[in-house]
């Protein structure tokens, strides 16, 4: 019989002294949100934002409700966010795969999407990239992850045999790349790429720029009677100089009617610190608020915009898609991202953007037919972002009600579907 060590009075002090630092490591990790769970979070909170300040452009808005108003970057945002996590719920379906097939493999790409419980309808484009991969030497199973990945994509940009091709070879090449020796390894570190670039992204755009609206509309409350002059002088953030901020919003008073609109604003405002333009954002909101006329007011609200998303593209999400240093147990999000630039897609409430009708719409930049122009562009490249975004911007501004319908909780397909 083993005998039992005495309890000291060293041992019950330290006993006494640990356990509420474990108590608060066990809260910590139940606490901890899932991807999903902050992207709830995250889209529940711009919708917020939206009504609130669309509120300030439009008196009449009130919460569900809609507006003819051209509509704030707060507006767009949520839809953008809602995106996003339906890439974490492609990348945790892919994950499921991943665990089913460590317990038994499948033998086809179509039975690993079926045991992941996505449908019929759910599963056409992730099964015929998954199929594709096989011929590529990929396994089923990491087949099949991979394939899941684009499960809210737009599969139909895959009808062109050339999108089709140039995704199929970027995606095996990825995964032929990827850290680890076992196929399933491989894949995960593909699938995990995603979801943390997603996440990431996410979490630092809506922080940043979230948090500054939602500040800015508490400081708006308790203001009093506002104006553009008041927001300049009286309203900051961090980091924001004043004299930036009034110089971006003189600059956009003078060339809020320009064709293009400004967008390059790098070369316009060199050195300038971005979080002034967010003041000069919100200066703007509220002259367009007391603008004379509806063309005045929505020019001011789209040059608003335009700062707000440069800043959100430029300064939050560069360094997430295209990090300084990779992570060991990731492949390159730069290149994740350039495989899937032909699919991607956004529903703005009834209005939907496709990446690819935009790059079909801009000048052949190979001038080859043997590629596709969706192929040629890369989301992880800012210019290439920039250029889609507003794009975008100038479709939704064009049916403005069509924002106003707001996303609802994610649901997992796979919880639906019969397996």
């Amino acid at each position: 019989m083993r005998p039992r060590l005495a309890r000291t009075p060293t041992h019950l002090l330290l006993a006494f002294l640990m356990t509420p630092l474990l108590l608060t490591s066990v809260a910590h990790a139940q606490a901890a949100a899932t991807p999903l769970e902050d992207n709830q979070r995250i889209t529940e909170g711009y919708i917020a934002i939206a009504y609130e300040l669309g509120a300030v452009l439009d008196p009449a808005l009130t919460p569900g409700g809609s507006s003819a108003v051209r509509p704030t970057w707060f507006t767009f945002a949520p839809h953008a966010s809602r995106t996003g996590g339906e890439g974490m719920l492609a990348a945790a379906i892919a994950k499921r795969i991943i665990a089913a097939a460590r317990l038994q493999p499948s033998l086809t790409v179509p039975q690993a999407l079926q045991r992941a419980g996505l449908g019929l309808e759910l599963r056409a484009s992730p099964e015929q990239l998954g199929l594709e991969l096989v011929l590529q030497g990929l396994p089923p199973d990491a087949a099949a992850s991979l394939g899941a990945l684009i499960t809210s994509m737009n599969g139909a940009a895959l009808l062109d045999v050339r999108t089709l091709t140039a995704t199929v070879a970027r995606l095996a090449a990825l995964y032929w790349s990827a850290p680890g020796f076992w196929p399933l390894d491989k894949a995960q570190s593909v699938v995990l790429t995603l979801e943390r670039a997603l996440h990431e992204g996410n979490l630092a755009i809506f922080n940043d720029i979230g948090g500054s609206g939602r500040i800015y509309l508490d400081w708006r409350r308790a203001a009093g009677e506002v104006t553009p002059e008041r927001v300049l002088a009286e309203f900051t953030l961090v980091d924001a100089v004043p004299s930036e901020a009034a110089l971006a919003y003189a600059y956009a008073l003078d060339h809020a009617h320009d064709t293009p609109r400004p967008y390059l604003f790098e070369q316009v405002f060199p050195g300038m610190h971005y979080k002034s333009l967010l003041v000069a954002a919100f200066a703007l909101y509220e002259k367009a608020r007391l603008a004379p006329t509806p063309a005045e007011r929505d020019a001011w609200v789209a040059m608003a915009n335009n700062y707000i998303a440069w800043r959100e593209q430029h300064d939050m999400a560069q360094p997430v898609f295209s990090p300084a240093a990779p992570r060991p147990d990731e492949v390159s999000r730069v290149e994740l991202l350039r495989l899937l630039t032909p699919l991607l897609r956004t529903e703005f409430g009834t209005v939907v953007w496709n990446y690819a009708d935009f790059a079909y719409s801009q000048p052949d930049r190979d001038g080859s037919v043997l590629t596709s122009p969706p192929t040629e562009y890369n989301w992880a490249v800012f210019m290439d972002r920039w250029t889609g975004i507003l794009y975008a911007f100038d479709q939704a501004y064009l049916q403005p009600t069509g924002l106003w319908v707001m996303p609802g909780p994610i649901v997992d397909p796979t919880a639906l579907a019969s397996p």
